[in-house]
């Protein structure tokens, strides 16, 4: 029995459809992360999820029940915001508990649910402070331990470490990653950072104008992405696309190339072309070539790249990474 399953879920606004036929299955203790640009439809299908909004038709089961018509509290969920919505006025530990509370769990049994989780989320010395006394970190594994005590059927994230900064959204990825092997729980993530998603998902659902254009693990969505926007969406730097005559044989529109499948080559090169911009970023480098075929093209090499700004180089990419994509956009094979 799946987690949640969603059968043909449609959300329409006016003549707009915001979700198109969505189908998805999640399987208990599973971490599953839909990604996809601003306006694909990935925090609407959430909310729809949560009951927070009605979908305009279709189903959605959690645990196996319908739930098209009941209320969000009677769901089994339990949802994490990026906005942390945690209340000024009360302690963390308060904050924490409020749900429990208002379900009328006992008393000791909320303690334990709440020591539990602040342990695990490093929160014990911080349960009598107030959120105007924490960092931006500190209040995310609030809002993630307050989810946690309520012991839910399933974990919805909306887009949890929008707010962070850079250091703390890594941190928090491998909080949140050893969280989900610690409960075990089955969970729900929203994002539009590639990054997040392959870094945390059992399975990606890649959506784009409010349709799925993929689901798979992430290693599937990277080596064998099913067409041109998957392809182009997942990966960093973005995988180079060539087109035109450049793109080879057997009706091929356009030819893709991740940046480390190119190399610098001296003697028979595919491409040649002017180094424009180079890039160090310690364990490796970006090179951004402009070549007169293929357009402009980013190579990434191991450590220190040894090109100065305007030399000519040759570049080739390595056999069998070239994708090639049909007048679809949808990928036929790896060749090259």
């Amino acid at each position: 029995m799946s987690a949640l399953n969603l059968e043909q879920v449609t959300k329409r606004f006016g003549e707009t459809d915001v979700l198109n036929g969505i189908n998805l299955d999640v399987s208990p203790g599973e971490f599953v992360v839909c990604v996809g640009p601003s306006g694909c439809g990935k925090s609407t299908l959430l909310r729809i999820v949560a009951g927070l909004e009605d979908h305009t038709s279709g189903h959605v089961r959690i645990g196996g029940s319908l739930v098209d018509t009941t209320p969000p509290a009677s769901r089994g969920i339990a949802m994490v915001f990026q906005s942390y919505a945690l209340y000024p006025h009360l302690n963390v530990a308060d904050n924490m508990s409020l749900a429990l509370k208002r379900e009328r769990v006992g008393r000791e049994e909320i303690m334990r649910r709440v020591k539990a989780a602040a342990d695990m989320l490093a929160l014990g010395p911080l349960l009598k402070r107030r959120p105007a006394a924490l960092s931006g970190g500190q209040r995310q594994r609030v809002a993630i331990g307050r989810a946690i005590v309520r012991q839910p059927k399933l974990f919805l994230f909306d887009e949890p470490l929008s707010n962070l900064d850079a250091e703390l959204r890594v941190n928090t990825r491998v909080e949140l990653a050893n969280l989900h092997r610690t409960l075990g729980a089955t969970m729900l993530y929203v994002t539009h950072d590639q990054i997040e998603a392959m870094t945390l998902a059992d399975k990606i659902v890649v959506l784009n104008g409010g349709k799925v254009q993929q689901i798979g693990s992430p290693s599937d969505l990277y080596d064998r992405p099913v067409n041109r926007f998957v392809a182009g969406f997942i990966g960093s730097p973005k995988m180079n696309f060539v087109e035109g005559e450049e793109a080879g044989r057997d009706g091929a529109k356009a030819i893709g190339v991740r940046p480390e499948h190119l190399r610098l080559e001296a003697d028979a090169p595919r491409w040649r072309g002017t180094v424009r911009h180079a890039e160090f970023l310690g364990s490796d480098s970006y090179v951004f070539v402009k070549t007169e075929t293929a357009g402009e093209l980013t190579i990434r090499v191991p450590g220190r790249a040894d090109t100065a700004l305007g030399s000519q180089v040759g570049i080739a990419p390595m056999p069998g990474k070239v994708l090639r994509f049909d007048a679809n956009d949808r990928l036929m094979a790896a060749h090259d």
